[in-house]
Order: C-alpha cells, then structure tokens, then sequence
C-alpha cells in the first residue's frame, strides 16, 4: 500500500469535469499538494456524502493551494452524470480499468454483491514532487475520511 513518504504511482486516466479529458499524474504537480480522493461508487450514500464534503470545503482547500480530485472505479460517463447531480467543481478521475486501485493497493470486493476491485475509501495528499505527505485509508467503506486533518496536511505542504 501507498505510505507517507512514498512516490504516488504516477497514471494516465479519463478526467470527467463535464468534458472528458486525458489526466496524468505527474502534468498536474505543479497543482499541489495535490488531494486524491478514492471512493467505492458512484451515487451511493456515503460515497455522495464524501464528495459533497469535498464541494462544501472546496474554497478552503483551493485557498490552501490545493487540487481536489475524486478518484472512482466507475467510467468517465458515469462519473460526469455523478458530478452533475452533486453540482462538483473539482474533476473525477476514472478508474474503469482498475489499474489505480492496483498501484495504489486499495482494492476492495464487496463479494455478497458481486463486485470486485472496487477503490477502497482513501486520500492521499501529494507534494510538488508526487511524494505522498498524508495517506488515510479504511477497510470501512462507511468510514469517511477527517476532513479537518485532510486540510491539515494540505496546510503543512503549502
């Protein structure tokens, strides 16, 4: 698993921020710290809470200098449709090909429902250089990350 202190797996991705668009890791530093947010699903309960969590402080993150990305199993169509029910400003990345949650070793199954290799609930918060200075992840998917604690590892990049 990512630990602090470990270069984020750099990757290529669909990006959903109402267009979508190609997204890799590394083009994107200069955007940090950098907050990548995995999560199970789309348009489940506690996933929609956590994003809507992520919208409601986006000011506070943004004027920390950080970027916000959610990051999902679900396609990049799907994903778009999620943004634009929650009314998101920031994008979320796709992970259809599940190759994020494998470099990142955050898969997850929910195998009474048939489904595998989902993203489990996650953040990690990147430097300018892709080093990993915050990592939370949980076995729970009902467990959502500290926000406040979040914003504080932001704080100490910035």
């Amino acid at each position: 698993m990512v630990s602090v202190g470990d270069s984020a797996p750099d990757f290529t991705a669909p990006l959903a921020n109402g267009d979508i668009e190609s997204f890799t890791l590394s083009e994107h530093l200069e955007d940090a710290p950098l907050v990548l947010a995995f999560f199970p699903g789309a348009f489940t309960s506690v996933c929609t809470h956590e994003m809507n969590h992520f919208q409601d402080d986006l000011a506070t993150f943004e004027d920390a200098g950080a970027s916000v990305y959610g990051i999902s199993v679900d396609s990049p169509f799907a994903l778009n449709e999620f943004r634009e029910k929650l009314g998101l400003e920031f994008g979320l990345i796709s992970d259809a090909d599940k190759e994020l949650v494998e470099a990142y070793d955050i898969a997850m199954d929910f195998t009474d429902l048939g489904v595998h290799d989902v993203a489990k609930r996650s953040v990690f918060v990147l430097d300018d250089d892709g080093v990993v200075q915050y990592a939370w992840v949980s076995d729970d998917p009902g467990v959502e990350p500290d926000y406040d604690e979040v914003l504080e590892a932001v704080e100490d990049i910035a």
